[in-house]
């Protein structure tokens, strides 16, 4: 029986920017997005919601 890392992958922020942008132009579920790009459901999650505080939305965009 193998154990999970406790450490977490780390991605390049272009890569993440690139995730994002699919993520939004593809009409497809976050989840689906997700499993194609071999990235957590909740990691790509989290980076949607920073990038659309970093555009100045979102909820810290005060």
């Amino acid at each position: 029986m193998s154990k999970k890392s406790n450490t977490s992958k780390r991605y390049a922020d272009e890569y993440k920017k690139d995730a994002v942008e699919l993520a939004r132009s593809s009409g497809r579920t976050v989840a689906d997005v997700a499993r194609e790009l071999d990235v957590s459901t909740e990691g790509l999650r989290g980076w949607l919601k920073q990038a659309t505080i970093d555009r100045g939305e979102g909820p810290s965009a005060r």
